[in-house]
């Protein structure tokens, strides 16, 4: 993975510590302000902050722009190939139906009092490789349906898949944010991919099936008629679905409307595919992640014509073991730089196939026939879902990219040695540090992304004097403070509000301290690794 945070060969500004720390207050200041009270979208927020900071620091317009643009280089090639090839896998898993054969094979064999564990596991499983808001649409129709049939709480067996899909979100590669900690700070992917999951187990149980349990008593939440799959039959008779599969119907794959108008039409099926309302950026996203990737443009269905009777949904093994295996290519590479000495075939081999883009476009291939050749999709379907998941994740790398940006001038102007410099000074953890600064951005503005990014870049140069595991689990605290308490600037928010039908009250009892309990959990396990490891 490439260095996002090249240190300046020579000082581009003169200004003093003092005048440092006010133009990167003002700079984060700007970002904050623009997102949440002046609803200006993260890409530009982050640029104007930028600018912002560089006046105030007195940085020169050519070195300013300089290093924006640098950054904003380095970030797309080191992390937007990455982005990109999940995407794809998590396209397939999604059109193909593999993501509800996972859901339907799990849930079917287990009832009662495991129904939440159960829901938590598979909410981990195709939070592999799909983004928060995918996994939500993807696995919200299952849970309520579940709850309808079992008399389960709704809560109960939706706070475990919420937790799932948060906390693989925010502290497993190959999801955005990960990637963004572990270039900022030059971390080993592989290492943190398998500190990751250690942390990952615990939180998710703490958050999931333990709180699950807990806030149902207080948070007596029904399922929305209008979202219930078996109310709505999927257009057209054929389907992507097999028979008798509960997510079929669930048409409206569409990232939730970020107000109490949801913008339901076809018969109240459709959960809104634009963004209405003053929604702002929550933790990646303001559009779709991957809805019904087909033609190209989000949205659009795959040309299903004349091939209802050939679909088939993938079997339960093979979508599993497709979307590990990336997962698993990268965790062997890790396996191997810490048991292999270096220059034999067998770890050069695994550096090879577990590099993160190498381990990636397997999973691509791999995924082209498991789901979908296997289930019935011919080669341009293939080609048209591969396609179609590209262009809803325009928006992630733009703010991505000008976040990386943004960050490069914070570290080039200095800022990042100032800090790391005070925190030398005042023995300051850079694990805490680096939590506390995710947790102040994720608070402001409601986006994981901006946090994860800025305090990245804050902290980077204490990474320096790390060793490999602190490096990785700076990372990990990162990701944990940029999770901490969603509430009304989060659009993540409202889409848990309206798939669950809760009042505002309801949401933050629930998913607000779902997400803090989820930080707060994340970030001990971190402190707890630092001391073994």
């Amino acid at each position: 993975m490439p260095t996002l945070l090249a240190a300046p060969a020579e000082p581009v500004t003169n200004a003093g510590d003092a005048q440092l720390v006010v133009a990167a207050l003002l700079g984060i200041a700007a970002v904050v302000l623009l997102i949440a009270w002046g609803k200006v979208h993260p890409f530009l927020s982050l640029i104007l902050g930028a600018a912002v900071l560089g006046v105030v620091a007195a940085m020169s317009p050519d070195a300013m722009i300089e290093s924006f643009s640098a950054g904003v280089g380095s970030t797309v090639g080191g992390v937007g190939l990455l982005i990109a090839l999940g995407a794809m896998i998590g396209g397939l898993l999604a059109e193909s139906g593999g993501a509800d054969g996972i859901v339907n094979r799990v849930v079917g064999r287990v009832s009662g009092s495991a129904l939440p564990w159960a829901m938590a596991g598979v909410a981990a499983l195709i939070g592999l490789p799909l983004f928060f808001e995918v996994g939500v649409v993807l696995l919200v129709p299952i849970v309520l349906l579940v709850s309808l049939r079992t008399d389960v709480p709704l809560m109960k067996i939706g706070i475990p898949a919420l937790a799932g899909l948060s906390v693989l979100h925010g502290l497993v590669p190959p999801h955005p944010g990960p990637l963004v900690a572990i270039s900022s700070l030059d971390a080993d992917l592989g290492l943190t991919l398998g500190l990751g999951l250690i942390i990952a187990i615990p939180t998710v149980i703490i958050a999931g099936p333990v709180f699950g349990n807990i806030i149902a008593r207080y948070v007596p939440a029904t399922a929305p008629a209008a979202l219930l799959p078996t109310r709505q039959p999927a257009p057209g008779g054929g389907g992507r679905r097999g028979p008798g599969s509960p997510a079929a119907p669930a048409a409206g794959r569409g990232r939730e409307s970020a107000g109490p108008d949801t913008g339901r039409g076809r018969g109240g099926a459709d959960t809104g595919r634009g963004r209405g309302g003053d929604d702002v950026d929550g933790d990646l996203l303001t559009d779709d992640d991957l809805v019904n990737p087909g033609t190209g443009r989000p949205g659009a269905p795959v040309d299903d014509s004349g091939t209802e009777t050939a679909r088939r949904t993938p079997g339960f093994w093979p979508a599993v073991l497709t979307v590990l295996l990336p997962v698993v290519l990268m965790l062997l590479r890790a396996v191997g730089e810490l048991t292999m000495a270096e220059g034999t075939f067998a770890r050069q081999a695994l550096d090879v196939v577990g590099a993160p883009i190498v381990a990636l476009l397997a999973g691509v291939l791999v995924a082209m026939f498991t789901l979908g050749y296997q289930a019935g999709f011919h080669r341009g379907q293939v080609s048209s879902v591969l396609g179609g998941s590209l262009p809803p994740i325009a928006g992630i790398l733009l703010i991505v990219a000008a976040g990386g940006g943004f960050k490069q001038v914070l570290v080039d102007a200095g800022v990042g040695d100032l800090v790391a410099d005070a925190a030398k000074d005042a023995n300051l953890s850079p694990l805490l540090l680096g939590w506390l600064v995710a947790v102040g951005i994720r608070v402001a503005t409601g986006s994981a992304t901006v946090a994860t990014i800025t305090a990245a870049g804050i902290v980077a140069p204490l990474a320096a004097t790390l060793d490999r595991p602190e490096v990785a689990l700076l990372a990990l605290a990162v990701g944990c403070g940029s999770l901490f308490f969603s509430h009304v600037n989060d659009a993540g928010f409202w889409l848990v509000k309206e798939y669950f039908g809760l009042t505002v009250g309801q949401t933050i009892k629930s998913w607000s301290v779902l997400e803090t309990i989820i930080s707060v959990v994340g970030f001990a396990g971190v402190l707890l690794l630092d001391l073994v490891v």
